[in-house]
Order: C-alpha cells, then structure tokens, then sequence
C-alpha cells in the first residue's frame, strides 16, 4: 500500500465523526452496517472486515493485510406517550439520527495484528413537546458518546487467536425540564475490551468477547451552577457462533449479556439484559450474498423503573441485507431491521408508550 493511501484513511476516519446527531437508545448496538442484514448475530465470530475490531478485536488475526471499513446506519425511532385516559401528549419522542463508525486494522506479522477504530456506542435522545404533561419529570435529554479504540490481536496457532484493546471514551450530557432544569456537561474516561476466536474447523468459527463498563462523571453546569451526574456504561458479555452450512449457506446466532445492574444513569437503576439473534446469508452469486436476520433484545428497563427520559421496552428485530463483493478485495453491505417494540407501562406521568424504529445503513470496507 502507497504512502498517500496511508495518510488518507486516517484523514478519513476522522471525517466520518465531523458534524455528529445524536441517536436514539442509550446502548446503541448499531456500529456497523455489515452486520445489520443478520440482526448483529454471530458479531464476535463473523471477522470479515475491520468492523470486527468492535465486536471482538481477536477477529483481526483473520484479515490479511491492511483493511479499512466505514459505513454509517441511521435509526428513526418512535415513542408515543398517551395517557391511561388515551389522550396523546408530547409529541413524537423518538428522534432521527446517523451513527456513523470507521475501523482501521494492519496485520503487522503473520501472527501479530493491530487496529484502530472510532464508534459511538452509548447514545441517547429524546424530546418532547414542551409544556407536555409530564415535562416536569423531562423535555430534552441528549447523551452522545464517540469512542476511540486501538487494538491488537495475537494468533497463537491456527485454532486460537486472542485480542484487547483499549477504549478513550468521551461522553456530552444535556437534560432539560420544566422543574426548571437546564444541565449541560461533558467527561472523558477510560475503559476495555476483550475476545478470543475459536476456529474448531474451516466450516466452523465460536467467538467470545467483553466489553467493560466505563465510569462517567460528568461535570458541568445547571441554571448557571456547578453540577454534576454520575453516569456508568454496562459491561457487555457476547459468544457468537458462525458455520459454512453448505456451498450457498451460512448460519450464525448471538446470545449477549448486559450487566446493567452495574450502570447508573443519573441515579436511575436497571435489571441485568439478554440479547439472542440468528442469522443466514445465501450466497447468489460469486459477487452477491443476501442476508436475513432476527433477533429478542430484552430491555433493561422495568415497568416499575421506566422513566420519560428513557421509554426503552423489549424489543424484536427483523432484518434483512446484501453484500455485493467488487474486483477482488472491495465489498459494500447495506442492510435493513424493523425493531419492533412492545407497548411500555409508566406510572409518572400515568400511561404508555407506543415506540417502534427503522433502521437502514450501508458500510464499505476494503483490503489491501
């Protein structure tokens, strides 16, 4: 690879995280759109682009070469707050939002691979109508996170690879209410993440990966005066499996562990979660694959602890993709999921919300 290809992807990671939105969900799963087409399962075992240095850093020892991977997947979500009386009042909740990422990985020897990646992870957005029946308890809340992450990955024989890496993790908080509140802070801390990948045969790929939670203190100012919010990302546990099943086929599934209990959000409390997702890719072509995905993500919110500032509820993935491979070492995937999210109870202000979302991306990834 030139000298100018080198400076360039660089330049262009950064390029990707100019001028950011904010995006919905406090844990936001969306960090590539490779894997959106099979609803992210199979995500620490998968290892096709550089993308995998999220999801578990261990996948770089399959990728040869320098690889580079950037995309982007934007999410319309919908929460509709009605009264237990089924008067509307709010507004629409749910904002429209684009999380781009950038991945960036270079086998340095046979056995030895390095990477760099930039994500956002933890987002979220709501707002509502002002003067809304419940604006004493929350109008605007804006969290938005950009986490930079170098990497590396070690090939102990051709059966295991290991990796970790190290997570720099900015965090921007604004809150608003009609109490009044009007907080806006900001703070910087460290965190990491773990993985290994099994190959038990050329058909047949386990992935393991951890995430540790990171703690935020986020300093800054309410109404003009010194205050503060303690807000802590959960540590997420992930083993992925991903099989050949056939010339055409491929099946893959995920099951996730959040350890939520471990988290606060400005002094709001969760229940631990579980993901489970399943996904298959036919191959059409020796250039088109078609992918298909769905998934259960258990919230971690709990009728009894749901507040307006997070209306979060269980929620079933439907998606869909394609990956189109070019000349020999360029692929681009773009992907859709419907999230389906079941009607959310709350008891301050009294009623429910009706909240759904769309999810569309496109990444591009190439090796060299």
């Amino acid at each position: 690879m030139n000298k100018t290809t080198m400076r360039t992807l660089p330049a262009a990671m950064l390029l990707a995280f100019s001028g950011l939105a904010s995006a919905a969900g406090y844990q936001a799963l969306e960090q590539n759109a490779s894997g959106l087409g099979v609803a992210y399962a199979g995500s620490a075992a998968i290892a096709d682009n550089a993308a995998t240095l999220f999801a578990n850093p261990a996948g770089m020892s399959r990728l040869e070469g320098v690889n580079f991977s950037m995309g982007v997947v934007g999410v319309s979500e919908r929460h509709k707050f009605r009264t237990t009386g089924g008067v509307a009042s709010g507004g629409d909740a749910g904002e429209s939002n684009a999380l781009p990422n950038a991945y960036l990985t270079w086998q340095f020897t046979p056995a030895l691979s390095v990477g760099l990646g930039i994500s956002r992870p933890y987002l979220l957005d709501t707002r509502y109508d002002a003067g809304w029946v419940g604006s004493a308890a929350g109008v605007d809340t804006e969290l938005t996170t950009v986490n930079i992450n170098p990497a590396i990955a070690y090939k102990v024989n051709e059966l295991v690879s290991v990796g970790a890496g190290l997570n720099y993790q900015t965090l921007d908080l604004r809150r608003t209410s009609s109490v009044p509140e009007n907080f806006k802070g900001d703070d910087k801390a460290l965190g990491w993440n773990v993985g290994a990948l099994f190959t038990l045969s050329p058909a047949m790929r386990v992935g393991v990966a951890y995430r540790s939670e990171i703690e935020h203190d986020v300093s800054g100012r309410n109404n003009g005066v010194a205050a503060r919010h303690d807000i802590d990302t959960p540590g997420v546990f992930t083993l992925s499996v991903w099989q050949q099943v056939s010339d055409r086929w491929e099946a893959m599934g995920d099951l996730s562990h959040t350890r939520w209990k471990s988290a606060d959000f400005t002094g709001m409390r969760f229940d631990n979660s579980w993901r489970l997702a399943w996904g298959a890719a036919y191959k059409y072509t020796d250039q088109a694959k078609l992918k298909f995905g769905i998934a259960y993500d258990r919230s971690p919110v709990s009728d009894s602890k749901r507040t307006v500032r997070m209306p979060d509820s269980d929620r079933m993935w439907l998606s869909l993709g394609g990956q189109w491979t070019f000349g020999r070492s360029s692929v681009l995937d773009v992907g859709y999921a419907y999230r389906y999210m079941r009607d959310a109870k709350i008891s301050q202000p009294a009623g429910k919300y009706e909240s759904g979302a769309h999810v569309v991306g496109v990444q591009y990834s190439i090796g060299f």
